[in-house]
């Protein structure tokens, strides 16, 4: 029996153009219709060994070769779906994400929490009471300290 690297040899001799021409004309891309006949190659060196010669060489390489280019085209297509889903939730967990989404709202509101906190039919004491706490972020019992007042009468 011949040594089927060489009969795989003389196989890809024969056939090389009319299968790569197949290729070309299914996949529409040269690139990759000879990186898949290259891995149809590598696959019958694995296979023919093991099952021996298929009865046709020729179409055996341009079917393996065809079945290999649409799985590296699925695996690129999945690969570009699983990046941009991964590039979408980097920039939401990214940590100046959310500070720069809140910069360019947030001036203009607090300009106009600060109108509304000193409203000039609020007291005096309301109206910095109320900044202190919705603006700067102090607790009633901060705000009372600060007062000199005693927390029930700031609760009030």
């Amino acid at each position: 029996m011949p040594n089927i690297a060489v009969i795989i040899e003389n196989v890809f001799r024969a056939e090389h153009g009319r299968v790569l021409g197949a290729l070309i004309a299914t996949l529409r891309d040269f690139d990759l219709a000879e990186d898949a006949l290259q891995a149809a190659l590598v696959t019958a060196l694995e296979r023919w060994p093991l099952d021996g010669v298929p009865r046709n060489p020729a179409a055996w390489m341009t079917t393996v070769a065809r079945r290999k280019a649409f799985d590296r085209l699925r695996r690129a297509q999945a690969l570009e779906r699983k990046q941009a889903l991964l590039l979408a939730e980097q920039d939401r967990e990214r940590p100046g994400a959310m500070d720069e989404a809140a910069d360019e709202t947030i001036p203009d509101e607090r300009l106009k929490l600060i109108f509304t906190c000193c409203h000039p039919a609020l007291a005096l004491e309301a109206q910095i009471a109320l900044t202190l706490r919705t603006l700067g972020g102090l607790g009633t019992a901060e705000i009372a300290h600060a007062f000199l007042v005693p927390l029930p009468t700031m609760n009030q």
